[in-house]
């Protein structure tokens, strides 16, 4: 057996995945690992597009040591630095929540609405607040050329890790960051904005303590932490938007489990939306909303 199959015997037997990053097996976590070891960080995706280089005694203590520490249950990104979002390979760290699969759902709502916007006259602007490492509103600026965004978040070290993104990305002269609370630090561009994107804390501050200790042990809980009920934030983005947006302009926001339904219904009831959009994951349950400015 050779020493990446030994290795690979042990992880499989030993790690707990975690269900919101499929993308992590045991041969993807080992195979980015080794990269890592090998002085090529990437994510758990690319590192199986690539062929394994062989490690020296120094490299292998090194993979020993970063082993020993995912199967603890640091997060493998944290341990990578590197995570893909959409396609694109982000820089990651534990300052910014890890971008997840399920976000991509919200990014797609996003794309779909901006094509939409550009079959209208000007560059449409997006804000997309609480944007953490940048991913949502890098990969909509990726895929649709035409168009301005402004990412916020409340965090100036995930600002900080969005602007490293965006200069890697070679997205810097379409995609700027700010610093402040939600939907603040674009007040300046009231009427203005096109599209509101969000991936807002939703989990509720009782069920902190009850979540894996890989997201509430190594990730901020700013990003997670939604108040008493989990939609502390999304209440106030549903009260705030309209201030910021131009009439008839977009918003979409990420939800969590079983908060779909309710916050598609609070919508309804405000009056100042119409065309409610769901847009739901693999297994038919709600985890983005799109709407437009009644």
């Amino acid at each position: 057996m050779s020493d990446f199959e030994t290795r690979l015997a042990h992880i499989s037997r030993c790690i707990q995945i975690l269900p919101d990053k499929p993308e992590e097996t045991p041969e993807s976590t080992l195979r980015a690992l080794w990269m890592k070891a090998a002085g090529s960080p990437m994510s758990a995706e690319r590192s199986l597009t690539v062929e394994l280089p062989k490690l020296d005694t120094a490299q292998k203590k090194v993979l020993e040591e970063m082993i020993r520490r995912r199967l603890e249950g640091v997060p493998l990104g944290h341990l990578t630095g590197r995570q893909m979002f959409m396609g694109l390979e982000l820089t990651v760290s534990p300052d910014a929540l890890l971008p997840r699969r399920e976000t991509e759902i919200l990014g797609h709502a996003a794309l779909t609405i901006a094509a939409e916007l550009n079959g209208e006259s000007g560059t449409p602007l997006i804000v997309d607040t609480c944007c953490g490492s940048g991913n949502v509103a890098l990969a909509v600026a990726d895929q649709v050329s035409e168009v301005r965004v402004v990412g916020v978040d409340l965090s100036s070290e995930a600002v900080a890790l969005a602007e490293l993104n965006a200069r890697n990305l070679g997205l810097s002269n379409r995609v700027e960051f700010r610093v402040g609370d939600l939907l603040k630090p674009v007040e300046v561009l009231a009427r203005k904005v096109d599209l509101i994107t969000c991936n807002p804390p939703y989990i509720s501050t009782a069920s902190v303590a009850t979540m894996d200790t890989e997201i509430a042990g190594h990730e901020p809980p700013m990003a997670f932490d939604g108040g008493p009920f989990g939609v502390k934030i999304l209440r106030r983005l549903l009260k705030e938007a309209p201030a910021v947006l131009r009439p008839r302009g977009f918003l979409a926001f990420e939800v969590g489990l079983g908060q779909g339904e309710p916050m598609s219904e609070r919508m309804r009831r405000l009056g100042v939306f119409d065309s409610i959009d769901v847009f739901n994951d693999a297994s038919g349950a709600i985890r983005a909303i799109g709407a437009r400015l009644a």
